[in-house]
């Protein structure tokens, strides 16, 4: 699949099927995630791969909707580890950049797979540290649910690109 292909194919999926993922499907996915670029080169991120079976009322702590929770057969966590990452002169931590760019390979890559993922930063970060056992070093960014699709991407709304490219200057 083309890379414009690709991305305007991908959507946040909020259904998915009673589908396991092979494993290889999953390897490809979490590949993307080390091979993500990150300042410096110091990978300050981490991934937690969470089976949702027997998981959902936890998973349901952290975020509550059953097509988070219920539905699909893996949820992602991208954490970030402020104090191994790059900062700018200024003191700008580039750890939820890292993350950021990383999380967007994995639904790239995802997408190219023909699964599904809906980026979630509206969870609990205070159970999502009790349910995930992070050290105190370790903040999580965003979830995303991992499974096969059982929707249908609705039309996308996006501002024009004269709204959003400035040329030289702002």
């Amino acid at each position: 699949m083309e890379f414009a292909e690709l991305i305007r194919k991908r959507y946040s999926v909020r259904a998915y099927q009673n589908r396991p993922i092979p494993e290889d499907v999953l390897q490809r996915v979490l590949e993307a995630f080390v091979l993500a670029p990150t300042a410096a080169n110091r990978q300050p991120i981490g991934l937690i791969v969470i089976k949702t079976a027997g998981r959902e009322q936890e998973l349901k702590r952290i975020y509550n909707p059953d097509w988070f929770a219920s539905q699909p057969p893996l949820v992602l966590c991208v954490c970030a580890i402020p104090g191994q990452a790059w900062s700018r002169r200024d003191g700008k931590n580039y750890a939820d950049v890292d993350a950021t760019i990383a999380m967007d390979h994995v639904i790239l890559a995802a997408t190219a797979e023909g699964l599904g993922t809906c980026w979630i930063g509206a969870f609990d970060p205070i159970a999502a540290r009790e349910v995930l056992g992070l050290p105190a070093d370790v903040e999580p960014i965003a979830f995303t649910p991992l499974g096969y699709p059982a929707d249908s991407p609705q039309p996308k709304r996006r501002k024009k690109m004269d709204q959003l490219i400035h040329y030289e200057r702002w």
